[in-house]
């Protein structure tokens, strides 16, 4: 299981965001990528910061009550990201996943440039993968 690399079952296309994207295209993207959030990226795919859906839902309800429409990616993004490496470990970070809060995590290379994301749905499908290997050779 210590072969296991994050690279090897992460997802390379993720849905981006731009910091001074609207929330609304923000939103939009996040609702047909079906995924729980996604990278801030700069113009040279660093990562900046974090979307998301709780993010938006929030800005999203408030903006309802007070009737505000323009509101920003920079207005509500997370600026402190966690992300992993493609070399790290699956169980390493599925560890790790029980600890903290992200279910999503952008996958950077050592210059923080965005590679790709990895989510609790990919890690748990590694794991199942690994353990129905070991299962049918024991079989």
């Amino acid at each position: 299981m210590d072969l296991l690399k994050v690279g090897d079952y992460m997802n390379n296309h993720p849905v981006t965001f731009t910091a001074d994207m609207t929330l609304e295209l923000a939103a939009d993207r996040l609702t047909i990528s079906n995924q729980t959030g996604g990278p801030v990226v700069d113009d040279h795919n660093k990562v900046i910061g974090f979307l998301s859906e709780q993010d938006c839902l929030a800005l999203m309800l408030k903006s309802t009550y007070h009737d505000q429409q323009v509101a920003h990616v920079r207005d509500i993004m997370q600026t402190e990201v966690l992300s992993v490496k493609p070399y790290d470990g699956i169980i390493d970070l599925a560890q790790m996943m029980l600890k903290l809060k992200p279910k999503l995590y952008p996958v950077v290379d050592d210059n923080n440039q965005l590679l790709g994301i990895i989510s609790r749905s990919h890690v748990l499908a590694a794991l199942d993968k690994e353990m129905n290997s070991h299962y049918r050779k024991a079989v």
